[in-house]
């Protein structure tokens, strides 16, 4: 009777707000077996996954089709995020997206490469006018890549609403094939208050997970009192592919009563930098593992979160024994089932809550300064999700501004006086965050008078570094003076190991070039279909400017067969 009940309530969630969806509009966008690289709502650093990413069979430049009809209302190339995207509005309101592209296709390509020229930068985006480039299901309108911050060959699609909300592509009929119950590795409690705790203990706990006859998991009998929060690492894996994806709907139920669900069908950018609040930031950055926060905390706003009593938590009495359930689904159905039970026992407290005093002790809801020998730091009213003790000291040219094991939301100000420094070396300087090896890595930097600023949402030691060295520049598949007839691409490697690239130019015969930019790879490229001011005799240069202006110029002479 209960595994009924609960498919009921399985299926009914799984019904919550899909009414209204097409499920027939929209075609595959590829056509290959539709196999997952990573599914929507996953747990990303910093943000929640807003698309599928459809492996390409680990290759690049597959064709990719129009999955309706619609025109062309957005794109977008840059070195980083989605690399090249495309984005298709279509009459029903909303917008499907493609990134991670190698290229364009036909009229879209060709406008592209033509404002490229035209603003003879690489980087663009732009908005083309409803009647400019119209497509039609089927068409083809790009190939697949891997661009961007891609790390492996696949295409990135979503769904949008006509608010430009991301949504569960799954939710329109794409079908995926998925067999494979979803995995749990870990559950933990987090007694909240005072007087509340699990096994004595007031700390995060972990459970020990305990595996049943049918597949399902019980914990190890637990303790506890007072007010108490769970939370799950957990992910699912379709069929066809290994990787870890995540889940599609999380419930918790605390003696058959619902407390909970979190179900991923849509989200807004805005609230996607929330994931911090609802995944237990500090395991991560000490354990690489995410863990979910099946509880709304205070300053959560997440709209994932579609039912809740008690914000989640649960209230453990005194003598009294209870069920804690947690439900895990996929998109298909698939189930995993765990159960804690709970002893109600106010015991002793033998390992209270560990609070690390300071001197600083930071009001979330106010704005906060604080100024460190040579470094003044500004906190805005919310960057920071509660109250807290954080650990700053200076030490010289270093400021240690507590540990990367809290959550940042809004960026926060770290300003350096470098009056003391002599007036011609100002310039190259920057404030950097110090790496696992003490090396400093550019934080965005501008300067004022003598007084540099940086903007970070990343604890951390922060320095001020200085940055003398030209960027590099070195040709990867040419020589000097040698013909290159039988080559399709023109390519030189560009490397800052200080405050990193910033910009580049390329010519030949004083006209600008197209090189894209790799930055994986630290790669440029040019591609000679392009068909700029091709002769025989060809004189490149290239200059590369650095993050704090110093730049270096390569120049070299080819030869090249005329057609």
């Amino acid at each position: 009777m209960k595994n009924f009940l609960s498919m009921l309530l399985l299926l009914g969630g799984f019904a919550y707000g899909q009414s209204d969806i097409p499920t027939d509009y929209f075609a595959n966008p590829l056509d290959i077996n539709l196999v997952l690289a990573g599914n929507f709502g996953e747990m990303r650093a910093n943000h929640f996954h807003s698309g599928i990413d459809i492996k390409t069979e680990q290759r690049e430049g597959l064709p990719i089709y129009a999955p309706a009809d619609g025109y062309v209302s957005r794109i977008n190339v840059q070195p980083y995020g989605y690399g090249k995207a495309l984005y298709i509005l279509h009459p029903n309101g909303y917008t499907t997206v493609y990134g991670h592209l190698r290229s364009f296709a036909g009229d879209i390509e060709k406008y592209v490469k033509d404002t490229q020229y035209a603003k003879e930068t690489f980087e663009v985006e732009l908005f083309p006018e409803k009647i400019l480039l119209p497509v039609k299901k089927g068409d083809l309108i790009a190939y697949s890549g891997n661009t961007g911050g891609s790390g492996g060959p696949h295409l990135h699609f979503e769904i949008r609403d006509s608010s430009q909300r991301p949504m569960n592509p799954l939710l329109f009929g794409i079908e995926i094939p998925d067999s494979k119950t979803p995995i749990v590795s870990a559950i933990f409690a987090y007694p909240v208050g005072e007087d509340a705790h699990v096994n004595q203990g007031q700390n995060r706990t972990k459970l020990r997970l305990i595996k049943q006859k049918d597949g399902n998991y019980k914990t190890e009998d637990i303790k506890a009192f007072g007010k108490i929060g769970f939370g799950i690492t957990t992910y699912d894996q379709q069929d066809g592919a290994s990787n870890k994806n995540g889940t599609y709907r999380i419930e918790t139920r605390f003696n058959g009563t619902e407390k909970f669900e979190v179900l991923f069908n849509k989200f807004s950018f805005s609230e996607t930098r929330y994931l911090n609040r609802y995944t237990d930031y500090n395991y991560y950055e000490t354990n690489k593992s995410m863990v979910q926060k099946l509880f709304r905390e205070t300053n959560n706003p997440l709209s994932i979160i579609t039912k809740e009593e008690d914000n989640g938590y649960v209230n453990v009495q005194d003598s009294l024994q209870s069920i804690y359930a947690i439900e895990v689904n996929d998109f298909k159905g698939n189930r995993m089932y765990i159960s804690v039970p709970i002893e109600g026992a106010k015991l002793d407290i033998l390992e209270p809550k560990k609070v690390e005093k300071t001197e600083d002790f930071i009001y979330a809801d106010h704005a906060t300064s604080i100024t460190k020998g040579k470094f003044s730091i500004y906190i805005p009213a919310n960057s920071l999700y509660e109250d807290t003790y954080l650990d700053i000291k200076d030490e010289g040219d270093i400021l240690k501004f507590h540990e990367d094991l809290i959550p940042i939301h809004s960026n926060i100000s770290i300003t350096a006086d470098i009056s003391s420094y002599d007036e011609a070396d100002r310039d190259k300087l920057y404030i950097g965050r110090l790496n696992y090896r003490g090396l400093p890595y550019y934080t965005s930097t501008t300067r004022s008078g003598d007084k540099l600023t940086a903007k970070t949402r990343t604890f951390g030691s922060y320095t001020v570094a200085a940055d003398t060295n030209p960027p590099t520049i070195k040709s990867v598949n040419f020589s000097e003076g040698k013909w290159i007839s039988n080559q399709n691409f023109l390519k030189v490697k560009i490397t800052d190991d200080l405050s990193g690239i910033s910009s580049y130019r390329a010519t030949i015969n004083g006209k600008f070039i197209l090189m894209e930019y790799d930055y994986k790879k630290d790669v440029l490229s040019y591609n000679f279909n392009d068909n700029v001011n091709l002769e025989t005799e060809n004189n490149l240069k290239v200059i590369v400017i650095d993050n704090v202006g110093n730049s270096a110029t390569f120049e070299a002479k080819f030869f090249r067969k005329q057609p």
